[in-house]
C-alpha cells in the first residue's frame, strides 16, 4: 500500500489535501503520472496545509449558502455560444470552463470549473443537462442552452 497526498480531486478516493493509501500501481500508474497525486513524507504536512488552505477560500462555506445558490442555478437557464457546422453539430466540445464562465456572465454565483460534472459530452445544440457539486451535501442540476454564434 503506498500512502499519497491528493493535490487534486478524485471521484470515490478524496479531495486536494487528503492523505489517502491506495495500491501501489494505482499510485504508480494512475495517481502519480497524472499528476493527481504525490507520494507523502512527514516533511510534506506544511504542502497539505497549503493545500487545505487554498481549498477552503475556493469553497462555498456553509451548507445554507451551498442551497441559496442551488435554488439561484436550478431557477435560470444558461446559455453558451459556440461555433457549430451543419446539422447542428458542434466544432469540438463545450467545455467546463465555458459552462463556468456563462454561468458568471449570467449573473449566477461564481462557481469552479472541476466541480461541474458533464455525463456526456456536449457536441451538438441544443438543451443540455449538467451537475453541479457546491458542496459535500449539496449538488444542482443546471440547465444548458447551447446556441449557435
Amino acid at each position: 500500500m503506498a500512502k499519497l497526498i491528493l493535490t487534486h480531486e478524485v471521484s470515490g478516493l478524496g479531495e486536494a489535501g487528503d492523505v489517502v493509501e491506495v495500491k501501489d500501481g494505482y499510485a504508480r500508474n494512475y495517481l502519480v503520472p497524472r499528476g493527481l497525486a504525490t507520494a507523502w513524507t512527514k516533511g510534506a504536512q506544511k504542502q497539505i496545509d497549503q493545500i487545505r488552505k487554498a481549498r477552503k477560500a475556493r469553497e462555498i462555506a456553509t451548507v445554507e449558502d451551498a442551497r441559496a445558490a442551488r435554488d439561484s442555478l436550478q431557477s435560470k437557464s444558461v446559455v453558451v455560444a459556440v461555433r457549430a457546422g451543419s446539422g447542428g453539430r458542434l466544432f469540438g466540445s463545450v467545455t467546463t470552463g465555458e459552462i463556468a464562465d456563462a454561468v458568471k456572465a449570467a449573473g449566477g454565483p461564481s462557481i469552479d470549473k472541476r466541480k461541474i460534472e458533464v455525463t456526456n459530452p456536449i457536441k451538438s445544440l441544443g438543451e443540455h443537462r449538467v451537475q453541479v457539486r457546491l458542496h459535500a451535501d449539496v449538488q444542482a442540476n443546471l440547465t444548458v442552452q447551447v446556441v449557435e454564434a
